[in-house]
């Protein structure tokens, strides 16, 4: 099990620990305002890839793997310091500092919209706009809420996956995935697969435990809220949720065509004019 690094305190990292640890890269125009782009669970920072190329010209571009993504070091995955997601606002925060970052915009995928949220409301002067991706305050139903999930499903989910990473992934990428477009899906099953399976499921309980709903009217900071039309993880009415109870200025951007819960590996096309749109309104 990874335990506590000697370079990783309570409080995470010295910031150019940090940097190397998390792969942050920063690429694109220094001159320009800086973008971040926040990847969720199950991916790492090359699912942004196709998108990239599109912002290099006219923004900073920070790039960076949550802790938990396979491509970092498993031993820098503190079990006891990631419990909740306020440890991964942590380091969302301490790379805005190290790199000097005053102001940003933040694009963030599923978990990753939720940190940005969180942190736009511990530091609301960091962040220009939230551009939310699959974004969920919380995945379990309750009496009136939709989430998308039963804790009975909840629990089918994190048993098939202790019992059998492998199959469960392979049964899982597709469904996530959702449109049929074969390289998505590898390239998802990819970094899943990167991942050690005792952290994927440590992860997994965290975002299905977590409930953002009652701060939400705590967030100040413009947001736009990216759904595909039909996502298996996500349904459209947390969409309409989020759009009602966000406190700072907020739109919807449906994306008809399009399905699943990964539209910039699966639809980077439709995903990519949305992005400028947002950014720059």
């Amino acid at each position: 099990m990874g335990g506590s690094n000697s370079n990783w305190s309570s409080g995470g990292a010295t910031g150019s620990k940090l940097l190397e640890m998390l792969n942050v890269r920063v690429v694109g125009n220094a001159d320009r305002p800086a973008l971040v782009l926040s990847h969720g669970v199950g991916t790492d920072q090359s699912a942004w890839n196709r998108i990239v190329p599109y912002f290099q010209r006219d923004y900073r571009i920070v790039l960076y793997d949550l802790v938990c993504a396979g491509s970092v070091n498993p031993d820098h995955f503190d079990f006891r310091r990631y419990v909740t997601l306020d440890a991964y606002v942590d380091d969302l925060l301490a790379i805005l500092d190290a790199l000097r970052i005053d102001r940003c915009f933040f694009v963030g995928h599923s978990v990753s919209a939720m940190i940005g949220i969180l942190a736009a409301i511990r530091r609301p002067d960091a962040f220009l706009k939230l551009i939310l991706i699959g974004a969920s305050p919380r995945f379990l139903n309750d009496e009136e809420y939709h989430g998308g999930f039963g804790e009975g499903e909840i629990e089918t989910v994190l048993a098939a996956m202790e019992s059998n990473y492998e199959a469960w992934v392979r049964g899982f990428a597709p469904l996530a995935v959702g449109a049929d477009v074969p390289a998505a899906v590898r390239e998802f099953s990819r970094t899943l697969f990167n991942m050690r399976p005792d952290i994927t499921l440590f992860v997994s309980r965290t975002v299905f435990n977590s409930d953002l709903r009652g701060v939400l009217g705590l967030v100040q900071v413009p947001c736009v809220i990216v759904q595909t039309a039909k996502d298996v993880s996500v349904p459209l009415s947390v969409a309409r949720y989020l759009k009602d109870r966000l406190g700072g200025r907020t739109t919807i951007e449906v994306l008809h065509h399009t399905e699943g819960h990964l539209p910039h590996l699966s639809a980077p096309a439709a995903l990519v004019p949305v992005i400028r749109r947002s950014l720059s309104r």
